[in-house]
C-alpha cells in the first residue's frame, strides 16, 4: 500500500497540491499509523449537501446505533462522514492513482449545520483505505488499530466481527430476516414490530430480552454469503490467526445495508471500566463502504474500508515521536502465504525503529520493484510463498542487485548493520 511518499508524488504527477499535514513531531498514535503507510489530513468538514446524500443514501435505514458507552464520543456508522471523505479524497485527486488512498485524521468531523461534537477528554482517530477491495485492508485496519490501543495503555483487546457480504449476500440474508421476522411478529416488542416492516435489521441489534432470545433463531449473515464473500471473510479471519489476535463472530453485529457490505468489526476490551457491571468497552469500530462512492456520483468504483477509534485520554498522557525519516527498506510480498506473515514483519521492523515502505494490497514483483527504484529506497525485502513457508526474507542491495536470505529472526539486527 501506499506511503505518504508516494502519495504526495502520485498528486504531483496529476498536478494537484498535497492536502497532507506535515508534523515536524507526530503523537504516537499518528506515528503508528504514517508508519503503515496513512497520509495525515485534516478531518474533513460535513457539508449541508454530504448530509443530504447521506439521507437519500440510507432512507429507511436512517437510525444510529451508538457502538460504545454513553457519552464516549459516538462510536457510530456515520454515513456522512464516509461521504464528505470520499467527496474530499475526489477533489484532492487521491482517488485517481493506482495506489490505494490510506489517509489518516484526528478527531470528530465538524458539520456545517453547527451540530455540536462530543467533550470532555475523548481522543478520536479515523483511519481508512480508500482503492482496494483487497481482506489485507481489513487485516491492516485491524492491526494499527491494536497497535494505537496497546500504545495508549489498553490491554486484553479482541474483534468482535461479522459479515453480510456483497449486494446479492445482503439482499438474500435481508429477504431471509424479513421472513423470519414477520413470522415471530408475535413475539416482538410494540416498537420493534413496527420498526421491522421498514428495517428487518432493526430486532436482530435490538437490546430488548424478546429480541436477543429470538435473535438466536434467526437467520445468520455468513450463511448466505456468495462465494466471493465467503473467500473475502475467511481471508480476513486467516489474517487475525496469523497475527494471533482473538476474534468471536457475532452475528448480531450488523450496519446500515444501504452504507456497509462486507466486514463489519467492533475492537474491544475487557474490564477497561470502572464499573464492574460494564465487562467490555467498544473503542472502535470498522466497516466496509464499497458500494457509496457510486451512490454519490463518483463515476468509478471505489471500493474502501475504514475504522473509527474513540477512547478517554487522561490530560498530559499524549506522547511525541520524533520525525519520521525516508523510507530505507522495500518490504515486498508475492502472494496468499506471504501477506499473512506481512503485518507481522511490518510490525518487528516498526519496533526495531527501521523506516520502511510496504504496498500490502499490491501483488506484482515488476511493480512493487519499480516504485522502490521510483522512490530511490537502496534495500528491498522480498517474502514469497518459499520464504513465507520457512520464515525468511531476500534482501536485496538494490545498487549492486545482491542479494542474501535472511531468516525473520535476525532480520532487524541484519538491516541495521546495513545503514
Amino acid at each position: 500500500m501506499n506511503t505518504p511518499v508516494q502519495q504526495k508524488k502520485n498528486r504531483q504527477e496529476t498536478g494537484s497540491t498535497s492536502p497532507s499535514i506535515s508534523f515536524r513531531k507526530l503523537d504516537r498514535a499518528a506515528e503508528i499509523a504514517y508508519y503503515y503507510g496513512f497520509t495525515p489530513i485534516k478531518t474533513p468538514v460535513i457539508s449541508r449537501d454530504d448530509i443530504s446524500k447521506a439521507r437519500k443514501i440510507t432512507g429507511s435505514e436512517s437510525r444510529e446505533k451508538d457502538f460504545g458507552q454513553p457519552g464516549d464520543g459516538e462510536l457510530k456508522i456515520a454515513p456522512e462522514e464516509k461521504v464528505a471523505l470520499l467527496s474530499y479524497c475526489e477533489q484532492q485527486k487521491m482517488l485517481s492513482s493506482a495506489q490505494p488512498a490510506m489517509v489518516y485524521s484526528e478527531g470528530t468531523p465538524q458539520r456545517s449545520d453547527h451540530k455540536k461534537t462530543p467533550h470532555g477528554h475523548y481522543r478520536r482517530f479515523n483511519l481508512d483505505i480508500l482503492g482496494t477491495s483487497k481482506s489485507v485492508a481489513e487485516a491492516e485496519l485491524i492491526k494499527v488499530t491494536l497497535e494505537i490501543l496497546h500504545e495508549k495503555g489498553f490491554e486484553d483487546l479482541y474483534v468482535d466481527i461479522n459479515s453480510t457480504g456483497d449486494k446479492d449476500s445482503s439482499i438474500h440474508f435481508t429477504r431471509e430476516l424479513g421472513q423470519f421476522y414477520r413470522k415471530h411478529a408475535g413475539e416482538l416488542p410494540s416498537n420493534c414490530k413496527t420498526l421491522v416492516r421498514k428495517d428487518p435489521f432493526a430486532p436482530l441489534e435490538c437490546t430488548h430480552e424478546k429480541c436477543i432470545e429470538l435473535s438466536g433463531q434467526a437467520p445468520k449473515a455468513v450463511a448466505f454469503l456468495s462465494e466471493p464473500s465467503r473467500v473475502h471473510f475467511k481471508e480476513v479471519l486467516e489474517y487475525l490467526e496469523s497475527m494471533h489476535i482473538p476474534y468471536k463472530i457475532d452475528n448480531r453485529l450488523l450496519g446500515n445495508r444501504k452504507v456497509c457490505c462486507h466486514t463489519l468489526f467492533l475492537i474491544k476490551t475487557l474490564n477497561a471500566s470502572e464499573n464492574k457491571d460494564v465487562p467490555e468497552e467498544a473503542l472502535a469500530i470498522g466497516y466496509r463502504y464499497n458500494l457509496l462512492a457510486k451512490k454519490i456520483e463518483i463515476k468509478r468504483d471505489v471500493p474502501a474500508v475504514g475504522i473509527t477509534i474513540v477512547f478517554k485520554e487522561n490530560r498530559g498522557a499524549r506522547k511525541m515521536s520524533h520525525q519520521m525519516k525516508k523510507p530505507q527498506v522495500c518490504f515486498i510480498q508475492i502472494g496468499f502465504e506471504a501477506k499473512l506473515k506481512s503485518l507481522e514483519v511490518v510490525e518487528t521492523l516498526r519496533h526495531a525503529k527501521i523506516p520502511l515502505y510496504q504496498a500490502l494490497a499490491k501483488d506484482k514483483l515488476s511493480s512493487q520493484i519499480q516504485t522502490a527504484e521510483n522512490m530511490g529506497i537502496p534495500h528491498i525485502i522480498i517474502m514469497g510463498q518459499k520464504e513465507a513457508l520457512e520464515g525468511s526474507v531476500i534482501v536485496r542491495v538494490m545498487k549492486t542487485r545482491m542479494q542474501e536470505t535472511v531468516p525473520l529472526t535476525e532480520l532487524a539486527g541484519y538491516l541495521k548493520k546495513l545503514h
